[in-house]
């Protein structure tokens, strides 16, 4: 299964998203994917997740899929998220840009309908889908002015809430690939500046621990 963490264009243009179809059309494998902050640029983020649907993209929006590989179910629960903040790096939703208020509000709220859709899952295994973090450990290599903006603590609390197996993100692009949530579930950052190449394979079943 191939995982996609948003920002799944430069710049939210449909030619970019004709492209994207374009390298994942005959890809033998299922893929799930959310949508990102740059893919909503011009507005067209409905658009660009409708294209994705007519290839066969499995694209969730506080929503949630079962597929069964090699005899185990396995659920991919997703949302795009938003900001928030962390209880040391608290967001102000009050002040800034229209859309800065926004991201901020938008953060508790997709926490909660990534909760509920990892609520409705009866799976083997689960992973929660994202484009901000849900947690600091993953922030880390970017300045700490940023972080509030880079993601939310809500979405940490769901994925525990949730009991997922493992939690993907992008949208850092100068953090770190590994982190966990405080209820112990392995969270990465599958960033392409972060990880370094097109993707990066993980086995469930053996998660790989983040580095001593």
């Amino acid at each position: 299964m191939l995982l996609l963490a948003g920002d799944l264009t430069e710049s939210g243009s449909l030619a970019e998203a004709d492209l994207l179809c374009a390298e994942l059309a005959d890809l033998p494998v299922p893929i799930v994917a959310v949508l990102g902050n740059h893919d909503h640029d011009r507005k067209l983020g409905f658009r660009i997740a409708a294209q994705l649907t007519g290839i066969g993209v499995r694209m969730l929006e506080g929503t949630a899929i079962t597929l069964e590989l090699n005899g185990i179910r396995l659920g991919v629960a997703g949302v795009m998220g938003g900001s928030g903040g962390f209880p040391d790096h608290p967001g102000d939703p009050e002040n800034g840009t229209e859309e800065h208020r926004a991201r901020m509000l938008r953060g508790p709220a997709d926490a909660l309908r990534l909760q509920q859709a990892l609520d409705t899952l009866d799976t083997d295994l689960r992973v929660a889908l994202m484009h901000f973090a849900p947690v600091i450990d993953t922030l880390v290599g970017e300045p700490t002015k940023f972080y509030p903006g880079l993601g939310c603590h809500a979405l940490a609390e769901a994925v525990d809430a949730g009991r997922a197996t493992l939690a993907l993100h992008g949208h850092a692009h100068h953090g770190t690939e590994f982190g966990r949530t405080a209820g112990g579930v392995p969270v990465r950052n599958v960033s392409y500046p972060v990880v370094g190449r097109p993707y990066v394979v993980y086995e469930l079943a053996t998660v790989p621990a983040q580095p001593a």
